[in-house]
């Protein structure tokens, strides 16, 4: 964080003062912002949120021996440290946060880019992350903090000397997007897809794509929405970015993009393409699997366009990316066995897609395995998805589908019922007992998906059968 005094950062959080030690209202701090006690150092700032299986505040005392200079407390808490009390601490957060950002943004060239999307949006940050990298010093979220606390510690982390933002902002509900992104009102606005994901808090897929709208309404006036427009209810956002007088440009592989992808090939080491913008072909191989993290890249390159840097820059930064994010795509194990650990998440078009990579990069010699888990969040839509992606696989040809938990069994249902039996379709209760089936049943040539929502925690089974084969 910037340097601030603690009568600076009351006044930014509307908080009480409560002096500690030899500190005053004059005394400076300008470390870390963060509700993890353990995050701390010195010159740290503890905001003591409170939440459903423990209380920040039970912390206060380990952030202020860990090097806490400050905390951020709802009551006081009978620590050696300086406290400023507040009514609401993640309220405040978002509020420091605001300030800091106008504060660097007054004085510098800071340029801000907000990313969202029902999928993709933490690997086409970190894409757009490594672009802007090479530019000058850029701030980007650690894994998918999007949240109404990620977001803030994220935005808290810009210095005077940060050239870019880079924002990821999640939906937990109608009016969450619209109110992290008005901390900062992005100059570029990136709606990458409106999916299911999430459908089932919102009351269906239009409702989503009006929660997902609320970023381009939050963005600067005259800054620029970057849409993805082979999604018609993220290209028809168009029509509200333009009655603010945003530049708009698109991305995708139709006719109507201004930043294209042609050719996309997917093989077993990453996904080539043709990139086109402004009269310029240029071809990308990029080392991340899979069709869909094209659409990703196509983001990342528009909006990196859109804060000047050339297509060629862009498209040679890229193919530095070895993974897009931990669990995202993950290759794991050896070449006889393949484990692609992608089930750090799971929506009905993710899950689409990572088995439509599975089937195209394994060889006429080798044997397809998805590993699945549950899709969460979908209300009441969970059935007919599952069923949907139960159906698909089979289509796919995938050659033992291995279903995990109960909350999944409509997927082994749907497959056995288009087909999948005879042992190629099989339900376990667990991820012990799958994972003891799967030490057993797979084999030279296998090339194995590992698929779910968060949720079900999947990625740990992908984990142990990567090493397992490693």
């Amino acid at each position: 964080m910037i340097a601030l005094s603690l009568a600076e950062i009351a006044e930014a959080v509307g908080g009480e003062l409560r002096l500690s030690g030899s500190d005053s209202a004059e005394t400076v701090v300008d470390g870390v912002v963060d509700t993890d006690s353990r995050m701390m150092a010195a010159g740290s700032v503890f905001v003591a949120k409170p939440g459903a299986e423990t209380d920040g505040h039970r912390f206060v005392g380990a952030a202020a021996k860990a090097g806490a200079r400050l905390a951020i407390v709802e009551h006081v808490v009978d620590e050696p440290v300086s406290q400023i009390v507040v009514t609401d601490a993640v309220a405040a957060l978002a509020d420091l946060a605001r300030e800091v950002v106008r504060r660097v943004r007054e004085r510098g060239d800071l340029r801000i880019v907000g990313i969202t999307g029902s999928n993709g949006k933490t690997t086409t940050k970190n894409f757009l992350a490594r672009i802007l990298s090479d530019e000058g010093e850029t701030v980007a979220p650690i894994n998918s903090y999007n949240n109404e606390v990620g977001a803030p510690v994220t935005m808290l982390r810009v210095t005077e000397s940060t050239r870019f933002l880079v924002s990821e902002f999640g939906a937990a509900a109608p009016g969450s997007i619209a109110r992290l992104a008005g901390l900062v009102e992005p100059d570029v606005a990136v709606v990458l897809m409106v999916g299911l994901a999430h459908a089932g808090g919102f009351g269906g897929i239009e409702e989503t794509a009006k929660a997902k709208s609320e970023l381009v309404a939050a963005a600067r006036a005259s800054g620029t929405a970057v849409l993805g427009v082979d999604d018609a209810r993220v290209a028809a956002m168009r029509e509200l970015a333009q009655s603010r007088g945003m530049h708009v440009v698109g991305f995708g592989q139709s006719a109507a993009a201004d930043v294209r992808a042609h050719d996309i090939e997917v093989t077993a080491s990453g996904t080539r393409c043709v990139i086109e913008s402004d009269g310029e072909r240029i071809p990308l191989d990029l080392r991340v699997l899979g069709a869909h993290h094209v659409t990703n890249a196509l983001a990342a390159i528009a909006a990196a366009r859109v804060l000047g840097v050339s297509l060629a820059d862009a498209v040679a930064r890229l193919e530095t990316v070895e993974i897009a994010e931990r669990w995202r795509m993950q290759s794991m194990g050896n070449d006889r066995v393949r484990i692609i650990n992608d089930a750090y998440n799971a929506s009905p078009d993710s899950m689409a897609a990572a088995l439509r990579t599975l089937a195209q990069i394994t060889g006429p010699d080798e044997r397809t395995v998805a590993v699945l888990g549950a899709m969460s969040e979908l209300g009441e839509s969970a059935g007919e998805e599952h069923d949907r992606i139960g159906l698909l696989a089979v289509r796919l040809n995938i050659r033992r589908i291995v279903v995990v938990g109960p909350e999944a069994r409509r997927l082994y249902l749907s497959a056995v019922g288009e087909g999948s039996w005879d042992s190629e379709a099989v339900h376990l209760p667990d991820q012990e007992a799958a994972f003891e089936y799967l030490r057993t049943e797979l084999r030279d040539g296998d090339r194995v998906l590992v698929k779910s929502s968060n949720s079900v925690g999947l990625r740990h089974l992908g984990d142990r059968l990567g090493e397992l084969f490693s």
